[in-house]
């Protein structure tokens, strides 16, 4: 294991938007806010906010028009394009297809497949769900209780099914756990399989190179990378995206239409043209692609460590509370990112979410988190709590949230709270909220999710 040099991680490593804003609570009062869900919207990064109030003014429609701002927007797509492309060690050769979100990208990758799709049975739903779509179908696999027993498992079903395409995600959404992406990449290469890898957790904590990982596919989020403006994208191989039915029939997609007989005939346009129709997220992608550049411009060993006394810090301040398990996936993993899950004995995982936001302003994320197959593998299916943090995090927000699960698991809520059929809800909830929020409506509690 590399020695990595001791980090300050009492500052943040990037600055982020909101990183000093008081949330009210219960009863009266307030605290600074604990962001510790960031594995599911990061804030933006401030120089990314800044970006965009400077860019705002001068937009204009993306390759539709000679206008001054018509220009400017477009070449600054374009060169978010590359940027993409750069800090993410595209071959020369790969397509960069901005899509809504990572879900988005793998939707439209799995109808590019032409055959059928390996996935293991940990996988977030969005690298589980859509390669049922494929043109083979899909096969899942059990992951074993070993990173190096998967990888046996893995190559035992690479060479039964022969798939087109192997999907892993890069880092569990669950765990944070980190696969060894260019093992996996030797394996599926060797039995003829191209490699996807489901990068939504990984692109916000770590460098990934495509080309020196042999990773063939790669669909992230840009909301998860520090730049939550509603965009992501794929990367990858080109001759099965220029090969594959259009994403999104309309403007933009094609080359020319004609009419026959009572038919539109298009002749479809290659390269991300062909699945990008419409007027992109323009302000995403230039966000998206800034937030990159910072991201790029750590010091690698730096950004590791920080994360990793973090992690320790939590992993180990969690052990020491009676009646709090942490869960992993694999006995033998030597990585993860900033995510980790644990559970409280004892304490419904909502309940103690709805608390830790309520009384203490921490926020955390409970329930199956969209890997509902991999929660029933670490808790038969029992909802858990999920804290995650990442380059605006510090010590004081790990120890906020020590101090709060100690507490909880001790005592159990302060507060008064009540389970109906939409699941558990604090009782007289009178913090204040913005004139543009209003009250939630939607009673779907999140261990559905």
């Amino acid at each position: 294991m590399t020695l990595l040099a001791p980090v300050d991680t009492a500052l943040p490593l990037l600055p982020v938007v909101g990183a000093d804003m008081r949330v009210p609570l219960v009863g009266g009062g307030e605290a600074r806010v604990v962001d510790l869900d960031v594995a599911a919207t990061a804030p933006a990064l401030q120089v990314v906010a800044a970006h965009v109030a400077d860019v705002l003014p001068h937009l204009g429609s993306v390759h539709r028009g000679a206008g001054w701002r018509s220009t400017l927007a477009t070449a600054a797509v374009e060169q978010a394009r590359r940027t993409v492309a750069g800090h993410l060690g595209a071959r020369p050769d790969d397509a960069v297809v901005f899509t809504r979100n990572t879900t988005e990208a793998l939707n439209l990758l799995a109808s590019a497949v032409p055959g059928s799709v390996l996935v293991l049975d940990i996988e977030h739903h969005a690298d589980l769900l859509p390669w049922q779509r494929a043109a083979g179908g899909c096969t899942v696999v059990r992951a074993a209780a070993t990173i190096d027993g998967t990888l046996d498992v893995l190559a035992a079903a690479l060479a039964e099914h022969r798939p087109a395409l192997l999907a892993v995600t890069g880092a569990s959404n669950v765990t944070g756990e980190v696969l060894p992406l260019p093992r996996i990449a030797a394996l599926a290469h060797a039995a003829g399989a191209r490699l996807g890898v489901d990068g939504a957790q990984l692109v916000p904590h770590r460098r990934v190179d495509l080309a020196a990982t042999g990773i063939d596919y790669l669909a992230f989020s840009g909301h998860k990378a520090y730049a939550p403006f509603g965009v992501g994208a794929l990367l990858g191989r080109a001759d099965w995206l220029d090969a594959a039915r259009p994403h999104l029939a309309g403007g933009g997609a094609v080359q020319s239409v004609t009419v026959t007989g009572s038919d539109a005939v298009p002749v479809w346009r290659l390269g991300p043209d062909r699945h990008e129709a419409g007027t992109p997220d323009t302000i995403g992608v230039l966000a998206l692609a800034r937030a990159l550049t910072e991201l790029g411009a750590l010091d690698p060993e730096a950004w590791t460590a920080h994360e990793r006394d973090l992690r320790e810090r939590l992993v180990g301040g969690l052990a020491a509370v009676p009646g709090v398990t942490v869960l992993d996936l694999f006995d033998d993993a030597l990585e993860h990112v900033g995510v980790v899950a644990f559970t409280i004995e004892g304490l419904d995982a909502r309940l103690a979410s709805l608390a830790l936001s309520a009384e203490w302003g921490i926020a955390v994320r409970d329930g199956g988190f969209c890997a509902h197959p991999a929660l029933a593998r670490l808790t038969g299916g029992r909802a858990a709590l999920r804290a995650s943090f990442g380059v605006g995090t510090t010590r004081a927000d790990i120890a906020a949230l020590l101090g709060a699960v100690a507490a909880l698991a001790a005592s159990g809520p302060r507060g008064r709270y009540l389970r109906d059929a939409g699941g558990w809800r604090v009782v007289g909830d009178d913090r204040p909220r913005p004139d543009w929020a209003v009250e939630p409506t939607d009673p779907r509690a999140c261990a559905a999710s």
